[in-house]
Formats: structure tokens, C-alpha cells, sequence
């Protein structure tokens, strides 16, 4: 055990989890690479939880934090900022949202949380709709409409929270119908919900769900429940904290991906737009952003050095289309890690879009999870030298991939070879 893990258990919650047995300390990265304090070099395929969505140390990023930092760190949102609004014009014209706005926070957490103030003051109803086996965020409402126990502590809440069949589709009660007869059996079951309770507020729901195990439901899904939501006047919240910016490599937002309804009437973000700086916000029609009617600011959302990475990143992202990249590279790694999965019993399924992989473990000879298998092969996976994440809600235990979106060809194949070797050794 080193000092630092000692004195990490000595002053930090025992809920606060580390990954392995023997936790790391990742001390600088470059590119597609981490090095910890032993010196040890591993391929990142988590990117600090789909964070670090271009590179390490991008040379723009890193030149644009520096140049605001000799200027001004922070303000507040009591006084203009330009590069707020800057990268604000961006998104809102970027979202698909028309007339939009955007309020900047410091988290994916903080940006949900906002979203709910939003659509609960807007539709004057305390009521969620919210998605089986769906993550939020860890404040007081977040954790209150997240449907994964494992990330649940407190059945209490501002809000009355009711779940929507349809975030995973290879288990629950419509696994074995048809993409359209899981749809369709999703929207009846919509239908009858909305037919008991009092119109809700609005449903939020992951396109793909992340710590969830990359689970997502047939396209167009949304764009069904829209149209039997907008009946009842119910708005609908998109969480793009994890598939924003390109992502799953077919889609800017993971919403593209049910747009036969037309856009959400909100959209959440975080992670990867920051590449690691605290950024995270919302995206509502003017007519939605501005129903509060009290005063409400910001201390360190939009601050102008967070910004001024965001707008480096963003403009990396689209000049070198790393959505093209993501679907191109992450279109050949799934179709890789398919390969080698197919050589072991222990793999249920390998899932994903663009270059966000779940590989779900089950116990050999059974459909059962086997989160042991999971922790087995993350343990491996680093000593081989390369870093995943895991995730899985009910029943489940996934490991999850998700790579800088930069990746090459052959960091891929690496990375396959490697996961390949871990899951043998764990076997």
C-alpha cells in the first residue's frame, strides 16, 4: 500500500471508490497515453471517464488555459465574459435547438440538476419521467431520478420519479421482440403510464446509458416517446453528459440518433467538451431557459479559462472531424473486440457506437453477471498496460471503452490485443 493511498483512506470518504487493488496515481499523459508515479506507461481507453475526449495535453488546449490564466482566471457571470459567449453562440447553434440558450456549469451533475429546475418551474410539476437502469449525477435530485441502485443511496427526493421502460435492449421484459415490437411495446407501456399520474414535468433519458454499460435502445425510441409525450405537453431532456461531441461517431448528439420527432426541448453536457477543465451546461428554447423568475448566477460556471479550453477543443474537434474519426476507428474496433469475444463463453455481448464499447461478462454457461470477471479483467487489462472503465446496472457487469477520440488505427488494434490477453488471463 503506498503512503499516498494511505493518506487518501485517511481523509477522503470511504464511499469515494478507486479502481484495482493496488490504486494508481496518473501523474502526466500525452496523446492517447497516461504514465502513473512508477513510471508505467498504459494506453488510456476511459479518458478519466469519457472525459478526456481529444488528447492528453493537446498543445491548443493547453496553449489557450495558459494565455486566459495570464490574463484573468475568473470573474463570475456578474460580468460580461467573451469567451462564454463565444463558446455559447457555438453550442446553441451546434444543439439543433431552435431560439437557444445556454447556461454554462461546472459539471454534468450541475447541468442536470439545472434541468430539472428548468422543467419542473416550467411545467409547474415536481414529476420525472426517467429510464430504468439510468445515471444522473450525484446531487440531492440527481441521485433522486437515477434508476441504478448502484448509484443510488437515498430513495429521497424533491421530486416523485416514475421509470420508462426501454434504456436496455437485450434484457428486460421485451428483449426477445423485434427492434419495431420493442419500440412499440416501449411507447404502449409510455401510454399507460401517462394514462395514471398527473402530467409529468419531463422525461430525461441517456441515449446511450454510460454507467450503465453502453446500453441503448433501437433508434427512433425517442422519437416515439416525443410524439406521445408532446400530447401531453411533456418536455423531453436529452443527457448528452456522455455521447456529446461526437462520440458515437454516427451523430454529433446522441439524440441525431431519434430525430424524426424533431430535437429535444433540452440537452445536457459535460466531459468531453472541457478535455478534462470543469465545463458542463444546458441548452433550452428561450422560451424554457427563461421561465425562472428569481435571480440565479453562476460563480464558476463559464469561467473564462474553462471556456477558453472549451472553444480550443471544440474548434480541434471539428477541424479535425473526430466524429469521422470516432465512427471510422471505433467501427473497426468493435468489429475486432467482436472477434476476440467470440473465443470466450464469458462475453454476453459487445455493444456500441462509434468509440463507446461495452463488453457485458456473464458467468461462463450462464446469463448471470459476473462482476468478479469484470474486476478480473481490469486488473489485468492495467498490468497489461492499458486502462478501462466498467459500469452495468441490474444483472449486469459491463467493461467500457472509451477512448480519446483521436485514436489511430493501430492504437486500437493494440488496445484490442491487449483486452484480448486480459480476458484470457481472468478466464
Amino acid at each position: 500500500m503506498t503512503d499516498l493511498y494511505t493518506r487518501h483512506q485517511a481523509v477522503l470518504p470511504d464511499w469515494l471508490a478507486l479502481y484495482y487493488e493496488d490504486p494508481i496515481e496518473i501523474t502526466h499523459g500525452e496523446g492517447r497515453h497516461v504514465w502513473d508515479s512508477d513510471g508505467n506507461k498504459y494506453l488510456d481507453f476511459f479518458g478519466g471517464i469519457l472525459t478526456t475526449m481529444t488528447a492528453h495535453a493537446l498543445p491548443e488546449v493547453t496553449k489557450a488555459v495558459s494565455e486566459q490564466a495570464g490574463r484573468i482566471i475568473h470573474s463570475s457571470t456578474l460580468y460580461l465574459n467573451r469567451p462564454m459567449v463565444e463558446l455559447a453562440e457555438r453550442v446553441a447553434q451546434l444543439s439543433g435547438i431552435p431560439d437557444a440558450r445556454v447556461f454554462f456549469t461546472t459539471s454534468g451533475t450541475e447541468a442536470n440538476d439545472t434541468a430539472l429546475l428548468l422543467a419542473t418551474t416550467h411545467r409547474r410539476s415536481n414529476q420525472i419521467l426517467a429510464m430504468r437502469n439510468s445515471y444522473h449525477g450525484r446531487s440531492f435530485s440527481a441521485v433522486g431520478i437515477t434508476g441504478n441502485k448502484g448509484w443510488s443511496p437515498t430513495s429521497l427526493s424533491p421530486l416523485q420519479t416514475l421509470y420508462v421502460h426501454g434504456g436496455v435492449r437485450t434484457r428486460g421484459p421485451y428483449a426477445d421482440l423485434d427492434d419495431a415490437a420493442f419500440t412499440d411495446a416501449c411507447v404502449e407501456d409510455l401510454k399507460d403510464l401517462l394514462g395514471h399520474v398527473r402530467p409529468p414535468a419531463a422525461l430525461i433519458a441517456e441515449p446511450i446509458q454510460g454507467v450503465g454499460g453502453f446500453t441503448a435502445p433501437p433508434d427512433g425510441l425517442y422519437a416515439a416517446f416525443r410524439e406521445v409525450l408532446q400530447e401531453h405537453g411533456v418536455l423531453w431532456i436529452s443527457d448528452e453528459v456522455q455521447t456529446g461531441w461526437g462520440r458515437t461517431g454516427e451523430h454529433f448528439w446522441g439524440w441525431q440518433a431519434h430525430a424524426a420527432s424533431g430535437p429535444p426541448d433540452m440537452l445536457t453536457f459535460a466531459k468531453g467538451i472541457g478535455n478534462g477543465m470543469s465545463i458542463g451546461g444546458v441548452v433550452a428554447s428561450a422560451g424554457i431557459m427563461n421561465c425562472l423568475d428569481s435571480n440565479s448566477i453562476s460563480t464558476f460556471g463559464g469561467s473564462p479559462v474553462t471556456m477558453a479550453a472549451g472553444l480550443a477543443n471544440l474548434t480541434y474537434l471539428l477541424e479535425h472531424d473526430l466524429q469521422g474519426n470516432a465512427r471510422r476507428v471505433g467501427g473497426l474496433l468493435i468489429e475486432r473486440l467482436r472477434a476476440v469475444a467470440a473465443q470466450f463463453d464469458g462475453v454476453r455481448e459487445v455493444r456500441g457506437r462509434g468509440l463507446m464499447i461495452g463488453i457485458e461478462l456473464v458467468k461462463p454457461g450462464t446469463d448471470r453477471a459476473h462482476p468478479e470477471g469484470a474486476a478480473a479483467v481490469l486488473e489485468a487489462a492495467r498490468e497489461e498496460g492499458l486502462l478501462i472503465g466498467k459500469g452495468g446496472g441490474h444483472d449486469t457487469s459491463v467493461l467500457r471503452i472509451a477512448p480519446p477520440l483521436s485514436l489511430t488505427v493501430a492504437e486500437a488494434e493494440e488496445g484490442a490485443s491487449i483486452l484480448e490477453r486480459a480476458l484470457r488471463r481472468a478466464q
